[in-house]
């Protein structure tokens, strides 16, 4: 199932570069404005060769990567808190509600304002905007727990933190990593955005403007096609942890199948 479906998907990428590559060879649009496939896929392979461009891409996963670490130390347990008492979770409830929508891109000229480091503006943007996902998915994992299994352990005398330990975040554990995957997702949607709008020295982000200031269209393509085997990557990764680590989740959900 699992082969059949990255195969599937494989498909789906080889028909989109192929459509794209004959639109442009049969003059469909203009390669002055948008480059063949086949020269963006031969500008992409000459990338991974640039020294100037693989610092860009450190730069990035630095910012990515640090911003998600502290967006999982902090919305984790924060999650853990809320979710482990019904009612602070009512009580914030409305201010998650209302804080959550805001694009941490749009909260970017008022951190600018707060934060002069460059790296640390994009940081923060990261942190803000992968903080969500792993908040939610920890409160709705901690809420489906099954309650028979809490009373059980209640009524041989465990008290509230061994229940917590034992029972609630075991079982909460798929949802919080199911709250990682979309936020390594978000975080580098960020993280390029943030490049891309407050630009700096270093960055995939900022690679793209350096390459669109000098009108190589093929360039900027070719970045941002890195930026999603990045993502792509990521998100395949955690996806077999998450398969290996709760195959059980797996089976009784079919989540993962």
């Amino acid at each position: 199932m699992i082969r059949r479906r990255v195969a599937r998907g494989a498909t789906g990428v080889a028909v989109l570069l192929i459509a794209a590559e004959l639109a442009g060879r049969t003059g469909l649009v203009d390669t002055s404005l948008l480059p063949l496939m086949s020269t963006v896929l031969a500008r992409a392979a000459e990338l991974v060769a640039d020294p100037a461009f693989l610092a860009d891409v450190w730069g990035t996963l630095i910012v990515w990567a640090a911003g998600l670490l502290i967006a999982v130390v902090i919305a984790v347990p924060l999650g853990t808190l809320l979710g482990s008492l019904p009612r602070a979770e009512t009580a914030t409830r409305p201010l998650v509600e209302f804080l959550r929508p805001i694009p941490s891109v749009a909260l970017l000229p008022l951190i600018t304002l707060l934060i002069p480091d460059d790296s640390a503006i994009k940081m923060t943007a990261v942190v803000y905007a992968a903080a969500w996902p792993l908040l939610v998915n920890t409160m709705y994992g901690l809420r489906d727990v099954d309650p028979i299994a809490k009373e059980t352990m209640r009524s041989f005398g465990f008290g509230r933190l061994a229940v917590l330990a034992r029972v609630s975040l075991p079982s909460a554990a798929p949802f919080v990593l199911t709250g990682v995957r979309l936020a390594t997702a978000v975080g580098l949607i960020v993280a390029v955005s943030a490049e891309l709008i407050t630009g700096g020295t270093a960055g995939v982000g900022a690679f793209m403007i350096r390459a669109g200031a000098g009108f190589r269209t093929d360039l900027v393509l070719a970045a941002t096609l890195w930026a999603g085997v990045l993502g792509l990557v990521a998100n395949a990764l955690l996806l077999e942890l998450q398969r290996r680590a709760f195959r059980w989740h797996a089976a009784t959900s079919g989540e993962l199948s």
